[in-house]
């Protein structure tokens, strides 16, 4: 909102916090003002939410290794081996070509029992 010049929209108590992140910013570099600004508005929100004390330290997340350890590489199957009897020479990597040159050929009689009886 700030960087958009809308900080107009907001209410007081977030003009507020943009104020100080900004005299922060005059003061640090801007991740650490951000930084700041952020740890600012935790220990507020933890005083309103009824916390007593200091606030407790909230650590960052610490970054996850990118090569996760769990993850197996992809291997591609073995070919399957046709089955016994199938019609097919052994050793050879055709696909049988019966299916197809039936179809053909019954659509061959179809076309020619359409145009027969048509007449």
């Amino acid at each position: 909102m700030a960087k958009l010049n809308g900080a107009s929209a907001l209410p007081a108590e977030a003009q507020n916090f943009l104020a100080a992140y900004k005299k922060l910013l005059g003061e640090m570099p801007e991740a650490d003002a951000t930084e700041a600004a952020i740890n600012l508005m935790y220990k507020v929100y933890y005083k309103e939410m009824g916390g007593l004390g200091t606030p407790p330290d909230v650590r960052p997340r610490q970054k996850r290794n990118r090569s996760p350890t769990n993850v197996t590489a992809f291997r591609r199957p073995p070919p399957k081996s046709a089955p016994f009897g199938s019609g097919m020479k052994l050793g050879s990597g055709q696909k049988p070509q019966l299916p197809v040159a039936l179809i053909f050929a019954c659509l061959i009689v179809v076309y020619v029992g359409i145009r027969y009886f048509w007449r």
